[in-house]
């Protein structure tokens, strides 16, 4: 299963460069993380500051709300994610207390068959 989420970035130079860095190659218990829960695959793409990533899950394995759950206790995972916060921000469209958002998939090309 296949999900496509969106996230902003501050707007400042500095900060998306650092941002950029600290994914040439996260930490190894983040990776570890997302693959315990059953993420498969996982890319992300930059258009000024708006951030899309892309996830690829396994779903016998990937339960997003037990994943939250384990995100939010493991102090590691806590870390990152506090560092994560400080280059990012949620687009307009993110409800309150939300981070990365799910957006809606308007067109399939194997659909058109």
């Amino acid at each position: 299963m296949r999900y496509a989420l969106a996230l902003d970035l501050v707007d400042d130079a500095q900060r998306i460069f650092d941002y950029e860095k600290a994914h040439e190659k996260i930490w190894p218990e983040v990776r570890d993380h997302l693959l315990s829960h059953g993420v498969t695959g996982m890319e992300i793409y930059r258009l000024g500051t708006r951030l899309f990533m892309v996830i690829e899950v396994d779903p016998a394995v990937y339960d997003a709300q037990a994943m939250a759950q384990a995100s939010a206790s493991n102090p590691v995972i806590v870390r990152w994610e506090t560092l994560m916060w400080t280059y990012q921000v949620p687009t307009p469209w993110t409800p309150a207390g939300e981070k990365w958002v799910a957006m809606q998939r308007i067109f399939d090309l194997a659909s058109q068959a």
